[in-house]
C-alpha cells in the first residue's frame, strides 16, 4: 500500500483500477476537493506501463516510455491529494445505506459514488517468447505500435475483425504482414477478408500455429507449425501483433451493473452505467478504439460525472 496510510474508510469517491484512466480521473476528482480513494491490484500504470514508447500522447515531441507517462500521471495525482492504495484486489461492490461499499481482502471501503477504470487484458498464447519479447517486438495494439516497424516485416496472429482490421492498418508501414490464423478460414467478415487478399503487402498463412518468437534480445523470426502435418516454418519478422481476444477486468461487477455480453461495462454518455452513482472510463467500458488519450479523457469525463452527481445527491 502507498504510504499515505488509508485510516479513513470513507470518502466521497472510490476509484477502482490506476491505469491512464483511474490516474486521470484522480487529478480531476482530487483538484476539485472530493476525499478520492484510488484502488490498484498492482502498480500504477496499467497495460501502457509495459510499452517500451508512446509517440502519439499529445504534448510530448520525443517519444516516451509507458511507465514514464503514468508516473508522470501518478506523481500529478498526488500533488492534488489523492489517496492510492496499491497492490490490493477488488472482490466485490456492494450497496448499503445510500453508498457503495468495496471490498479487498480483510478491507472494505466506502463512497457515495464510484468510477470503475480495471480496464482489459489482453489474451495471450503463452508461447516461448510472448512474455520475453512484449515491448520489444511482441505488441498488443497495431495503432499504438504500428509506426515503430516501418519498412519491416511484421507477423500478425489471429483469425477475427480485429487481426484483419490491424493488418490493414499495419501496411501504412511495414514492408510486410503476414497473418497467421490456425484455422483454414477467417473468422473476420467476408469484406474485410477481401480486402486484404487484395493487398499484395499481405500474405495469409491459414491452416498454422504460432509455436514460438524467437531472437537475440528483440524479434528477429517466429517459428509456426501446421495443423495438417506438424510441419514447422521459419518466418523472418521484426513485429509480431496479438489479436486472439481481450477481456475485460470487470468480472467483480456481474451482479451490479449491466455489462455487455463479452463483460464490458455499457455506459450512458456521460459515462454512467445501469447503476445510478457508479461510472465506468477506458478499456473496460464498451468502446470503439483503446488508446490511451483515449482513456484518459475518459476519466477526465467520468470524474465530472462523478462530481455532477454528487452535487446532485446534495440537492436532494
Amino acid at each position: 500500500m502507498e504510504e499515505c496510510a488509508i485510516a479513513d474508510k470513507a470518502f466521497d469517491l472510490i476509484i477502482i483500477g490506476g491505469g491512464p484512466a483511474g490516474l486521470t480521473a484522480g487529478i480531476y476528482a482530487a483538484r476539485a476537493r472530493l476525499s478520492v480513494l484510488l484502488i490498484e491490484k498492482g502498480l500504477c500504470g496499467g497495460q501502457i506501463a509495459a510499452t517500451e514508447k508512446i509517440e502519439n500522447y499529445p504534448g510530448f515531441t520525443e517519444p516516451l516510455g509507458g511507465g514514464e507517462l503514468t508516473s508522470h500521471m501518478e506523481a500529478q495525482a498526488k500533488e492534488f491529494g489523492l489517496n492510492i492504495k496499491t497492490f490490493a484486489q477488488v472482490e466485490s461492490v456492494s450497496e448499503r445505506d445510500g453508498s457503495f461499499l468495496v471490498k479487498t481482502g480483510d478491507e472494505t471501503f466506502s463512497a457515495l459514488t464510484l468510477i470503475v477504470a480495471t480496464g482489459a487484458t489482453p489474451a495471450r498464447l503463452g508461447v516461448p517468447g510472448e512474455s520475453e519479447f512484449t515491448g520489444r517486438g511482441v505488441s498488443y495494439c497495431a495503432t499504438c505500435d504500428g509506426a515503430f516497424f516501418r519498412d519491416k516485416d511484421v507477423i500478425v496472429v489471429g483469425g477475427g475483425n480485429a487481426a484483419v482490421e490491424e493488418a490493414l492498418f499495419l501496411t501504412r508501414f511495414a514492408k510486410k504482414v503476414s497473418i497467421i490464423h490456425r484455422r483454414d478460414e477467417f473468422r473476420a467478415d467476408k469484406i474485410l477478408v477481401e480486402r486484404a487478399a487484395k493487398d499484395e503487402r499481405i500474405e495469409f498463412l491459414l491452416g498454422y500455429e504460432l509455436a514460438s518468437i524467437e531472437g537475440d534480445g528483440k524479434v528477429e523470426r517466429v517459428r509456426i507449425k501446421s495443423n495438417k502435418d506438424e510441419g514447422e516454418k521459419i518466418i523472418p519478422a521484426e513485429g509480431v501483433f496479438m489479436y486472439v481476444g481481450t477481456h475485460p477486468n470487470s468480472s467483480f461487477l456481474t451482479n451490479i451493473i449491466k455489462l455487455d455480453e463479452r463483460g464490458y461495462i455499457i455506459t450512458q454518455e456521460d459515462l454512467g452505467t445501469s447503476r445510478r452513482g457508479i461510472f465506468a472510463a477506458g478499456d473496460v467500458r464498451r468502446n470503439g478504439a483503446k488508446q490511451v488519450v483515449i482513456a484518459a479523457g475518459e476519466g477526465a469525463l467520468a470524474a465530472i460525472s462523478a462530481q455532477r452527481y454528487l452535487s446532485e445527491l446534495a440537492e436532494e
